[in-house]
């Protein structure tokens, strides 16, 4: 409490002042950002020429494929560095330039040797969206900032296309609605069928709810966005599938999105990321999860109706361990679609085969490949051995949560962490919220470098200092090994109640 009244009165005293002066941590490098790139209309990344903005030119050891996020401003020699292993120096914009919108933290570190490169990959933007039937130079249009974490697996090709194009189909689906969200009428049942039809701010010319089916359920305007995210998730997924060949859109990626829209954050996750709200001390997660345990019962439902899916290798069915052919006839513990606990039954010939789900926490997966449920691309992704498609168990489909800003007086020290499972897998969320107590509380509340220099104390606590037996915590367990990237963004932005 008696930070954030500290916090609070010296937000007052020096709102219209000029920044406090950082104080200095030996472990923490010195930040700020840069600005984000012009959104475009959603297309196809164009093919490189050899060199990438911050990447150096192509060689037999660097992948055209291969790059950071831009706001970075990364020189070769900066690139290397971020993709060195064996320093794994943690990497935060530059302190030149303008800063990351909404002064948001950002940092990030490569693996331990997991993968070749870092397959994460991030971006942060202020869009613009202008209706789809404005009159031009009307400027009746919206924006919105935009968060994007990306964890890629099996190459990083999809966390790339994603980090690029993603915020420009929502974009492209929230043209529809821009009218509608800032009319605070109920939003009409039918758009007009011709795009082009005149005065179609007026809801008389729009068709009337009769004409389409009654009654009418009620919706809402929060509900409008979410479905614009919902599309754009599915629209980027397909924009893969089709482009999977000619612009090495190899693997696949975990995606958590923020929206933040006329006063709301707009938070979808599809993966094993998270988001969450620490608050006055509160913790409030913004997203949960979704792995092959969480997601059990819709993936073996999916089995059950589809059971074509599974070839002659897989069972929808789930046991404690793998039955063996000796316990034929025996009664056995299992449980299918429809079941949170366990019965006993039979065991038949077909309950020999591979579960569709196996094994537990990180080491669950589908089909005994994949360990997550919900992202984009994998469609080329199949059984080892095996000429099974393991993607139409995998939904694109993000779960989105809406935190409305305007309902609660935010102080500097409230912010939304987002982090790849690097992160979690290490540390819960108490310890971050306690590491968001005492890191903000050294920093002046005024200071916009408090955040990223809050982020990369979070990185540097995951990823422990090397010693003899690999990366270690203080409490000499394992630090993480896979790519970690966070970004902290505080609550009291310029969408907040005290800004």
């Amino acid at each position: 409490m008696l930070n954030r009244v500290r916090s609070a009165v010296a937000h007052l005293v020096s709102s219209s002042g000029t920044q406090s002066q950082r104080p200095k941590s030996p472990d923490l490098p010195n930040t700020t950002s840069a600005p984000s790139s012009a959104p475009e209309t959603p297309r196809s990344p164009p093919a490189r020429s050899g060199r990438e903005a911050g990447a150096p030119p192509k060689t037999a050891e660097t992948r055209a494929s291969f790059s950071r996020p831009t706001f970075l401003q990364l020189s070769p020699g900066g690139l290397r560095r971020a993709d060195d292993h064996a320093g794994r120096a943690v990497q935060s914009p530059p302190e030149t330039g303008r800063r990351l919108p909404w002064s948001t933290g950002y940092a990030e570190v490569i693996n331990a040797g997991k993968s070749r490169h870092n397959e994460d990959q991030a971006c942060c933007e202020v869009v613009y969206v202008e209706s789809r039937r404005s009159v031009p130079g009307a400027n009746q249009g919206l924006c919105f900032y935009y968060w994007g974490l990306f964890d890629g697996h099996a190459g990083g090709g999809a966390a790339e296309m994603a980090s690029r194009l993603l915020h420009r189909h929502i974009r492209e689906q929230l043209k529809d609605i821009v009218e509608i969200l800032q009319d605070r009428s109920p939003p009409p049942l039918c758009l007009p069928s011709t795009p082009g039809t005149p005065g179609f701010s007026d809801h008389s010319h729009l068709v009337s709810p009769q004409s389409c089916w009654s009654p009418q359920k009620e919706v809402t305007h929060d509900s409008l966005v979410i479905g614009a995210i919902e599309s754009a998730f599915q629209l980027m997924d397909e924009q893969m599938a089709q482009e999977r060949h000619g612009h090495q859109v190899e693997g696949g990626c975990c995606a958590l999105v923020v929206v933040y829209l006329l006063g709301k954050m707009y938070v979808a996750n599809a993966g094993d990321s998270r988001a969450i709200i620490i608050r006055n001390g509160e913790i409030i997660p913004m997203s949960r999860e979704f792995t092959p345990e969480t997601e059990r019962q819709r993936l073996q439902l999916l089995g059950f109706l589809k059971p074509e899916l599974l070839g002659s290798e897989f069972t929808h069915l789930e046991f404690p361990r793998r039955v063996q052919p000796k316990e034929l006839g025996q009664r056995m513990l299992y449980r299918d679609q429809n079941m949170t606990g366990w019965a006993y039954k039979k065991i038949e010939l077909e309950d020999l085969r591979f579960p569709l789900v196996c094994g537990e926490g990180k080491k669950a997966r589908v089909m005994a490949t994949i360990g997550v449920t919900r992202g984009l691309g994998d469609h080329n992704l199949k059984v080892c051995s095996s000429t099974l498609p393991i993607k139409p168990f995998l939904s694109c489909f993000p779960e989105v949560r809406v935190y409305d800003l305007t309902q609660y007086e935010h102080c500097p020290d409230d912010v939304l962490v987002l982090g790849t499972d690097g992160l979690w897998d290490v540390t819960n969320d108490s310890e971050v919220a306690a590491t968001v107590d005492r890191v903000l509380s050294v920093y002046e509340p005024n200071d916009p470098s408090r955040y990223t220099a809050l982020a990369q104390t979070l990185v540097l606590g995951a990823r422990g200092i090397p010693r003899d037996r690999g990366w270690r915590l203080p409490n000499n367990k394992l630090g993480s090994g896979d790519d970690i990237s966070v970004f902290v963004i505080p609550l009291g932005g310029p969408g907040s109640s005290y800004s």
